[in-house]
C-alpha cells in the first residue's frame, strides 16, 4: 500500500463517474485538484462534507479548483446521493478499491471493538502539474473548504 508525501506525483485515476463516464486525474492537467475520499455515500459525516463542499463550489471553481470525491460506492448510489443534496461536483465510483489502496487510504478500522476494512477520510490538494502539496488526514467536515482555504493562504 502507498504511504504518499507532499511533493509525490499523484497516481493515476482511471474510473467511472456518476453517470458511468469514464474519468481520468490526466483530464485535469492544468487545473488544481482537490481530491477527497470519503468513507460513504449518505452517511452524516459524508454528507456534512459533501454539503460544505457543494456550498463553496464556486469559490472554490473561482479559486482555480475542481472537486473531485471517491468512495467504494457504486455509480447508482453517487448519482441519488448526487440528486438528493444537489452536488455539482463529480464523485468516482471505486468499487474494486483500486484508488483508496493507491492512494493509501484504505486502512483497518475499529468500532466499538470491531475491526474492519474502510476508507480514511482524507483530503489531497494537487497542482496543476499533478502534484500532491497538500494531504488533510484530519478533515473537519463542517469546514473543509476553509481548511483548504487556510493552507493555499
Amino acid at each position: 500500500m502507498a504511504t504518499l508525501e507532499v511533493g509525490d506525483k499523484a497516481p493515476a485515476i482511471q474510473a467511472k463517474d456518476q453517470h458511468g463516464k469514464e474519468v481520468k486525474l490526466a483530464d485535469f492537467k492544468g487545473k488544481k485538484v482537490i481530491l477527497y475520499f470519503y468513507p460513504k455515500d449518505n452517511t452524516p459525516g459524508c454528507t456534512t462534507e459533501a454539503c460544505n463542499f457543494r456550498d463553496n463550489y464556486q469559490s472554490l471553481l473561482k479559486d482555480g479548483y475542481e472537486v473531485i470525491g471517491v468512495s467504494i460506492d457504486s455509480e447508482a448510489s453517487h448519482q441519488k446521493f448526487i440528486n438528493k443534496y444537489e452536488l455539482p461536483f463529480t464523485l468516482l465510483a471505486d468499487e474494486d478499491q483500486k484508488i483508496v489502496n493507491d492512494y493509501g487510504v484504505w486502512v483497518e478500522k475499529n468500532m466499538y471493538g470491531k475491526k474492519y476494512m474502510g476508507t480514511a477520510r482524507t483530503t489531497f490538494i494537487i497542482d496543476e502539474n499533478g502534484v500532491i502539496q497538500h494531504i488533510i488526514k484530519k478533515v473537519d467536515n463542517k469546514n473543509a473548504s476553509q481548511q483548504i482555504r487556510d493552507l493555499m493562504a
